[in-house]
């Protein structure tokens, strides 16, 4: 007998990730079909096997997403070929978005169709983008000042509007509501192949191509006219200062001109809009490029400027990361053999690697997270099928799970590990309890003597104190955490 996911309400034992949640994949325990992980049988409640099993290589994906957050936020200025890039291209950092959206739409494939009641459903997405969403404000909205400062609170009127946790709301409501209204027309013919899949769940790829459309037709369609703005960063020298952007241009993909950055002005307001965006990196605002520095004395107006990388436009082209994450979630759950999902899921990143790197390099539609542009889409869903295929056949296919332990415990307790880590706020309480001088506290004291110190490199000593101080220290909390079945759920 094939084992079939629960349909009934979700045990007590079950654990619900808040960023990027799954629930509990069934194990088939007949000997018959060993490389059979999960099947699903919508119309028959099936008995329960007697184990279950999470699909470990999502959880270690996701860990692994999460320590990429950690390492290019916290190295990211020692090391800036990690760290996002300016504008045009895409480095190390530039992965983490598309990482996380493809692993929610994996998520909400695998979630949802343990859920056979429509309005449980929506009810449970409704709450979860919710919750998403006040996360978002108060640890991205400036309420938040750690870890670093050790003050707190923000002024309402620069409060910044959208950010991580806002896209993966928005990402995460969307494709949800379309699999949950959606349910009904798709098809339960078996077996599946290479192209059914894709007939069964046609919605999915209608709202995907809509996405495309009404993307494209706003980035190259929009006019952007002249625009003004003030400094209102109060550390800026530049601080008070009002400055014009000249551009009257239509379909520029430049930074000054987009239409992704004038819908956000024009939506959102300004003075919403994050302050420090990653093109004051760039050779045309600061000598110091790739690293931040002081402006050049003839930098364009634009590079005091402040612009969302998680904004409306760009956010809605981002939705499509998840589409894409969705169909591997079918693909798993729909394909019985470990072969048929590899052949899927390899055969689908390649294509989207080599289309996106095509349309970068023939300067079509160069890559760009910024505007999250349809090559960007491309390059990044497809390392992230491929990184999660390697994963898949190390973890569930060969065993290897013990080598990624510390990864795999992350990912249990994603949310945990963002706040607490990624978002700083464990740092900055302990920054809080400081002797004489706020800089003078045991993070601070760590960082110096026993990492940047021993190695004479500050370079060398910050890349290692985040590796081993804040990602392995937060696997191991997160493995004692997940010993005691402690997690942070949403």
């Amino acid at each position: 007998m094939s084992p079939t996911m629960d349909h009934g309400n979700n045990s007590p034992n079950e654990i619900s990730q808040p960023l990027i949640s799954m629930e509990e994949i069934k194990s088939d325990s007949t000997p018959h079909h060993p490389h059979r992980l999960i099947s699903v049988d919508s119309d028959v409640l099936l008995p329960k096997p007697a184990k279950s099993k999470r699909l470990a290589s999502l959880d270690i994906f996701r860990g692994l997403t999460v320590a990429l957050m950690i390492l290019v936020d916290d190295a990211g200025g020692e090391w800036p070929m990690i760290g996002h890039a300016p504008w045009y291209g895409c480095n190390l950092a530039d992965f983490v978005m598309p990482f996380f959206l493809f692993i929610v739409g994996m998520a909400i494939a695998l979630a949802l169709k343990r859920i056979s009641n429509q309005l449980m459903a929506i009810e449970k997405v409704t709450l979860r983008t919710l919750k998403l969403l006040f996360w978002g404000l108060l640890l991205q909205g400036g309420y938040s000042h750690a870890p670093d400062k050790l003050t707190y609170g923000v002024d309402v009127r620069k409060i910044r509007l959208f950010g991580i946790l806002q896209r993966i709301a928005l990402a995460y409501l969307v494709v949800a509501f379309v699999e949950v209204l959606s349910r009904q027309t798709q098809s339960n013919v078996q077996p599946f192949n290479h192209f059914s899949i894709f007939k069964s769940y046609f919605w999915n790829w209608l709202v995907a191509a809509c996405i495309l459309v009404v993307y494209f037709a706003l980035l190259y369609g929009i006019y952007v006219p002249d625009w003004q703005f003030t400094v209102t960063d109060s550390d800026s020298v530049y601080y008070g200062r009002n400055f014009t952007v000249a551009c009257g241009v239509r379909g520029s993909l430049d930074p000054p001109c987009n239409a992704v950055g004038y819908i956000d002005r024009k939506v959102l307001g300004i003075n919403h809009l994050y302050a420090h965006p990653a093109w004051r990196r760039s050779e045309a605002c600061t000598e110091n490029s790739p690293y931040a520095g002081s402006f050049r004395d003839n930098a364009p107006s634009w590079c005091f400027a402040p612009f969302e990388p998680e904004g409306i436009l760009s956010s809605i082209s981002a939705i499509l990361s998840t589409i894409i994450g969705v169909h591997f979630g079918h693909v798993l759950i729909h394909f019985q053999d470990h072969s048929a999902r590899l052949k899927q899921w390899v055969t689908m990143g390649f294509t989207l690697l080599i289309l996106g790197l095509v349309l970068h390099f023939t300067h079509a539609i160069p890559l760009n997270k910024q505007l999250y542009t349809f090559s960007y889409v491309c390059v990044t869903s497809g390392a992230a099928a491929l990184v999660f295929s390697v994963f898949y056949i190390l973890v569930d296919i060969w065993g290897l799970r013990y080598l990624f332990l510390p990864l795999e415990w992350i990912g249990m307790n994603a949310m945990l590990v963002y706040v607490m880590a990624a978002a700083g706020i464990f740092a900055g309480f302990i920054n809080g309890w400081y002797y004489e001088d706020p800089h003078n506290t045991l993070i601070y004291w760590i960082k110096k003597h026993l990492f940047i110190g021993v190695w004479h490199s500050k370079k060398v000593g910050i890349l290692l104190y985040v590796i081993f101080a804040e990602i392995l220290f937060w696997g191991v909390v997160s493995g004692i955490l997940h010993r005691f079945g402690l997690y942070w759920k949403l």
